[in-house]
């Protein structure tokens, strides 16, 4: 759990038997002279309620939106050119790299190293390139999701003050790098939220968006030589 709940849930714990002492000491030094009806009709301080708390996933919730998906599904498109070009690039260096292995036998010396100086050159040029498509891509994707955000937190603070809550955590990182430990369900309301969004936005739902459970959306692949193991940017 978020270390400031974790705070604040133990400043209500110890506040209240800290309260309740001094008032038992000052009363044990200063007993009353006699009871009074108006003494004995003072109403007793109500406890301040507890803060209520939402635990929303930002990243899940604008991935999942209709208009996240719509967007993302477009730039993954944009970016489809560029991935065919350094899968073509890659494909072309392997197959130079098999020629070294299977034909170093029958060539020359000179022509195993022209090969193989052919190879390092496409190797620093797929790199570059890789890493120049990757800055490009994962600035655009932070583009996007900068602008969804804007219009997601009208919509947060909306949700927040109709339903009573004085506190939302954003769980999209897992703990110990992000701030929440452990949130039961009855606080997660990042699907609320995203409902909320779609229809004030207005936008459809695509005809082959899926939603997996959690409200998570699909992310949108980067330029990618090969199949990458976190979706959610392209591989480095």
């Amino acid at each position: 759990m978020n270390s400031k709940i974790v705070r604040i849930f133990m400043a209500v714990a110890l506040v209240t038997p800290l309260a309740t002492l001094a008032q038992t000491s000052a009363a044990a030094a200063n007993p009353p002279a006699a009871s009074s009806p108006a003494a004995a009709a003072a109403p007793t301080p109500a406890a301040a309620a507890p803060t209520k708390v939402g635990v929303i996933s930002i990243q899940d919730a604008i991935l999942a939106t209709n208009e996240g998906q719509r967007e993302f599904e477009a730039l993954g498109k944009k970016f489809e050119p560029k991935r065919t070009e350094l899968k073509s690039l890659s494909d072309e260096i392997e197959g130079l790299q098999k020629q070294v292995d299977t034909g170093s036998k029958s060539m020359t010396e000179e022509q195993r190293a022209g090969l193989v100086r052919q190879i390092e050159a496409k190797k620093k040029t797929l790199s570059r390139s890789q890493e120049d498509a990757q800055n490009d891509f994962v600035g655009q994707q932070n583009e996007i999701a900068q602008k969804l955000l804007q219009k997601l937190l009208p919509v947060i603070d909306k949700y927040a003050k109709e339903n009573g809550l004085g506190l939302i955590i954003d769980s999209s990182r897992q703990w110990p790098e992000g701030p929440v430990l452990w949130a039961g369900p009855s606080v997660e309301i990042t699907k609320a939220i995203v409902d909320l969004y779609n229809t004030q936005s207005g936008v459809p739902a695509a005809p082959s968006a899926s939603r997996p459970a959690g409200a998570t959306g699909a992310r949108p692949s980067g330029p990618a030589t090969k199949p990458a193991t976190k979706p959610a940017e392209p591989p480095k």
